[in-house]
């Protein structure tokens, strides 16, 4: 997978970019998708031609996230978050002191119904963390673009997995002396959604699981949610 081009803060060409964009058979406005990957140190933009199926667009490096492997519990904890969170157009921040961010909505309600804390978790330009996702300032832009055209262009949010690493069997098995792993395991079932299906899952929670489609309809629980 290509890696970005480098460009300079504030000089974010939308001529080019939808050059770019074209040449891999997308256009700004496409439904877009994410994926924030802790121990690879990865942010992954997914976008999706004419109703078709979410393709990836490009992979950037991750240039600082706080804390460690594990989901965020509490404000001050300095932990970055994991889970699904949902992007709206409110959420985008365009003053950002990082120069431009969008909140990913933490705390969501599988977070709420176990009472995890914490607020103005975001993704975000610079190069420094606490507790959110830090791409420097070149790169947000881009996913940034990306982000506004797809929620501008009607998209009603996007939708974003947060996860410790690749979530194979393998990492997973490597992993089941970890604290989380039951956490872990359930997120997995998300990330296999997706890997499926190419298509973002609808995600809620019901009894302090995650849910997904179907099983969240039969389990009755609340859907994630996004700012309106």
């Amino acid at each position: 997978m290509d890696q970005p081009k480098a460009l300079e803060p504030g000089t974010t060409s939308r001529a080019k970019l939808s050059n770019t964009l074209s040449e891999q058979g997308f256009a700004l406005g496409n439904p877009a998708f994410i994926r924030l990957f802790k121990t690879e140190k990865r942010l992954e933009l997914w976008l999706a031609r004419n109703g078709q199926r979410f393709a990836c667009f490009r992979h950037y490096p991750i240039r600082a996230f706080s804390g460690h492997l594990g989901p965020k519990l509490a404000e001050g904890d300095l932990q970055a978050p994991e889970g699904f969170y949902r992007v709206g157009i409110k959420q985008l921040n365009p003053r950002s002191r990082h120069h431009l961010a969008f909140n990913l909505g933490f705390p969501n309600v599988y977070d709420q119904a176990l009472e995890r804390t914490g607020s103005a978790l975001m993704v975000h330009g610079g190069c420094t963390s606490r507790g959110c996702y830090a791409m420097t300032d070149v790169l947000i832009e881009e996913i940034y673009v990306i982000v506004e055209a797809a929620l501008l262009a009607g998209q009603e949010a996007v939708d974003v997995q947060a996860l410790p690493f690749v979530l194979t069997d393998g990492a997973l098995t490597h992993a089941s002396t970890s604290p989380w792993f039951a956490f872990w395991t359930n997120l997995k079932q998300g990330f296999d959604l997706f890997e499926q299906t190419r298509t973002p899952p609808v995600v809620g929670a019901c009894n302090g699981y995650y849910r997904f489609g179907s099983g969240l309809d039969a389990a009755g629980g609340d859907e994630i949610g996004y700012w309106r």
